[in-house]
């Protein structure tokens, strides 16, 4: 774990504290950063190490209390380090489950795909998310945080190939729904975000070989997230949300 902060006790007590897995690049990246120039406190976290601490240095640039946490979200242990790395503040004003598993590429039918990897991206794309909401949950209820879990539009398409991909965004858009109405008297908000289509390294690795130079850049997303973070929590709580839509609620 590394930790970069300037700021004094005092100053960091007004801050607001965002955990985002998967922030080493892409959209977690992007987000990570916008965050930062926002004056957030970051607990940022993936399984790539050395493209962590870049992304940790760049962030630190800043001014922003940075803390980098490398490991796999489904590990039960990484997940106390970052809740322990949060405790020092004693909050969580925002998580963003972020971090996801693609499965086997190129992308297999549902009808040939090794059940073992559809374990492994379930395990990773819904039950993870889930854990750590559980886990960090006295920290989200002291903040009345908001919980954005990462959806895609795979959840919806039914597109070949995307089955197990789509099936665990699916049901963690699910998840999501129930545990936002579960929550609400608890104070702690819960959305889904669909990203879209962007250039992203996980976008390349479902389509090796092809130009996805068509595909947006992930700072796309930008106005949406300067939205929804300007929201009151508890009134965007349940929805899911499509990022470069040009109406950004999802129809139920």
């Amino acid at each position: 774990m590394s930790t970069s902060t300037s700021m004094t006790s005092h100053s960091l007590d007004s801050k607001k504290l965002a955990v985002i897995t998967g922030a080493s690049r892409g959209l977690g990246r992007i987000l990570a950063g916008f965050l930062a120039r926002q004056g957030h406190i970051l607990i940022i976290t993936a399984r790539g190490e050395a493209d962590l601490r870049k992304a940790a240095a760049e962030l630190s640039s800043t001014g922003s209390p940075v803390v980098s946490i490398p490991g796999d979200v489904s590990d039960g242990a990484h997940r106390r380090r970052i809740l322990e790395a949060a405790e020092r503040w004693g909050r969580i004003d925002l998580l963003v489950n972020n971090a996801s598993d693609l499965g086997d590429t190129p992308l297999p039918p549902l009808g040939k795909a090794a059940r073992e990897t559809f374990r492994r991206v379930l395990e990773v794309n819904t039950i993870a998310p889930l854990a750590l909401i559980q886990e960090a949950l006295p920290l989200l209820m002291r903040s009345h945080g908001l919980v954005v879990n990462i959806s895609s539009d795979a959840a919806v398409g039914g597109y070949q190939g995307w089955g197990m991909y789509g099936s665990s965004k699916a049901a963690l858009d699910l998840v999501t729904k129930t545990i936002a109405a579960e929550l609400r008297e608890d104070g702690v908000a819960v959305v889904s975000v669909d990203p879209g289509d962007m250039r992203t390294k996980m976008q390349q690795d479902a389509y090796p070989g092809q130009d996805i130079s068509d595909r947006p850049l992930p700072d796309v997303t930008l106005p949406f997230w300067a939205w929804l973070l300007s929201q009151p929590p508890m009134s965007v709580s349940g929805m899911r949300y499509q990022a470069q839509a040009s109406l950004w609620e999802a129809p139920p």
